[in-house]
């Protein structure tokens, strides 16, 4: 289980490890001042602290702009849930509660 604030640049690379762990990984999308991202934060950091195989990936939006746009993120927060590098689970904006996310994560 992992929580990590991550770059543009370490981005792809964190990515692929966490994969290569057999990791369902979560992106979170934010910004600083968005107090939606701080409510989306606490329910992922209850997911991460509850699920030893989900990492979480928390990725500011004002500092890494080529990986939201990469993942067509116009809204924060936006969260993407991924259980490989071609399967997407989720792709959401708003926030969602602790039970929610791991109803998705348990079906995979």
């Amino acid at each position: 289980m992992a929580y990590l604030e991550i770059d543009d640049i370490d981005f792809q690379q964190i990515l692929d490890g966490e994969f290569h762990k057999g990791q369902i990984v979560i992106l979170k999308f934010y910004t600083q001042m968005c107090d939606a991202c701080m409510a989306l934060d606490m329910e992922l950091e209850d997911v991460d602290d509850e699920n030893e195989n989900v990492s979480v990936l928390a990725i500011d939006c004002s500092e890494c702009e080529y990986t939201a746009s990469r993942f067509n993120v116009v809204q924060v927060p936006t969260m993407v849930i991924m259980k490989d590098a071609t399967t997407t689970l989720l792709h959401q904006e708003g926030v969602m509660m602790m039970q929610d996310i791991e109803e998705i994560i348990n079906q995979n």
